[in-house]
This record gives structure tokens, sequence and C-alpha cells, in this order.
């Protein structure tokens, strides 16, 4: 998930380690995974996130959350991804000065409900703003990882094509033709795929994602900021979901 306000959700009794940047992968303009090499790995479901902590030399800290982008595994590796707020302390910190071989403070796993594991089945209806599409991104590699054919769709919500996140990856997914689909809802270009969308969330594009479900969703998580967060909340609920079905994360103000 992008940068949060703070840390509140984690869980205090989780201690810090000090993991190294393996690796930094450009994603998008404002988007870079880093790869951390954690000492102590720990293992994860997906949609759980992780705290991190930067100290500067006169001990001020800062905190922020972010989603685990890969999906669980033996390895000591986990992928955050990190978008550059232009007023983010943490998020400019990493894009602007972070390199491979730095050491950075982060605790976790944390979070149980914002979560999807394999064997939770389906149908799942995902529906993700920006980088909201990260911690849907590790239970969609989990599924892959495993071969499983729960159906899993994912409406993901983006400005234009060349800002869609895991872009290459999730359209090869969804080539795949294996119960994974993947729509796309551009809100400031023409949709350049059938089936795709060229405007926001709104109640008939839930409607008509609802028909693209083998049966009625088992559960529907929704990502983003606040305001699409919302605007995909109301729009599931008048498109006939049950409230109770629906599962927010939000960040930002």
């Amino acid at each position: 998930m992008t940068e949060a306000l703070g840390s509140a959700a984690g869980d205090r009794g989780l201690q810090w380690q000090e993991a190294a940047i393996a690796a930094i992968v450009p994603r998008t303009p404002r988007v870079k995974s880093f790869f951390f090499d954690l000492p102590r790995p720990f293992s994860f479901r997906p949609g759980q996130h992780v705290d991190v902590r930067l100290t500067a030399a006169d001990g001020y800290r800062a905190e922020r959350s972010y989603s685990i982008a890969s999906a669980p595994g033996p390895g000591s590796v986990i992928e955050l991804a990190v978008e550059r707020l232009d007023d983010g302390e943490v998020s400019t910190f990493f894009h602007d000065v972070a390199t491979v071989g730095d050491t950075i403070e982060l605790r976790g796993p944390i979070g149980g409900y914002f979560v999807w594991e394999v064997g939770d089945g389906g149908p799942l209806l995902l529906f993700a703003g920006g980088s909201g599409v990260v911690p849907f991104m590790s239970m969609i590699r989990q599924r892959s990882i495993c071969r499983s054919d729960v159906p899993v769709l994912l409406l993901f919500s983006s400005r234009t094509f060349e800002e869609v996140l895991f872009r290459e990856e999730l359209l090869h997914l969804d080539a795949r033709n294996d119960g994974f689909t993947l729509a796309l809802a551009l809100t400031r270009e023409p949709p350049r795929r059938a089936h795709d969308y060229g405007r926001r969330v709104d109640q008939d594009m839930v409607t008509e994602l609802l028909g693209r479900l083998p049966a009625p969703p088992k559960q529907i998580f929704i990502c983003g900021s606040n305001p699409f967060v919302g605007a995909a909340a109301d729009a599931a609920i008048s498109a006939g979901i049950p409230a109770s079905l629906i599962r927010t994360e939000r960040y930002g103000g």
C-alpha cells in the first residue's frame, strides 16, 4: 500500500529488525519496488503489511505502513511497493536517497482483517485504486503459485494505462484464462482493451463485473485512497452486494 499516515494499526509487541535493501525495481514513474532481505524471516498472510521506521541523526523518527506485495513463501525477501508522495518524508527518502545495501528498520507482519488466502475460496472480487493494488498482488501471486482455480476478478482503477502498477504481470496472468480476470478503469484516457472502462467506478460498472463471475462473490476487498474506497463501496452496495461481505483498507488523508 502507498504511504499511510502512521502505524497505529501496528502490533507494539512485534520486534523491529534491520533489513537490507536487496534490490530496487522501478514500476511506474511514481512507484518503485524495494526488496528487503530479512535477517529474521517471518510468515505472513496475503494482505498483511509492515511498519517501516526511519531515524534521523538528531533522533527524529518517522514511521509508515506498507503492504507486502510478495506472496508468502519460504524465502527471506519481501517486496514493498512505495509510491513517491511529494510531501511524504518517508517515501521521498526511499525514492531519492535509499540505495541497494542500505538497512531499514521494519517490523511485521501486521493485520488480520484485510487478508485472503487460497483456502478461503471464492469467487473473490477486488477493487484497487492506484497503489491500493499492492496487497492484492500478494493474494493474486499466492493464487498463481498454488495453481488455484478460485475465480478472482480485479478491477484496477488508474489514471492512465502507463500508470497501471504491475501492469505486465497482471496482463500476463489475465491472459492465462485460469479464472483470474483483470478489468482496468482508466480515469484520464480511453480504454485500450475490450471489456475495460474509461471512467471512474460506478454502480453500472460493478453490476457488469458481477456478471463476469461464475457465482456471487464470497468476499469483496477494496483498497485505495479515501475517495476511491468510498465511491467503490457505495457502488458495490448499490449494485446489490451486501455490506457484510465488503472489507476496506484506506490510505492517505
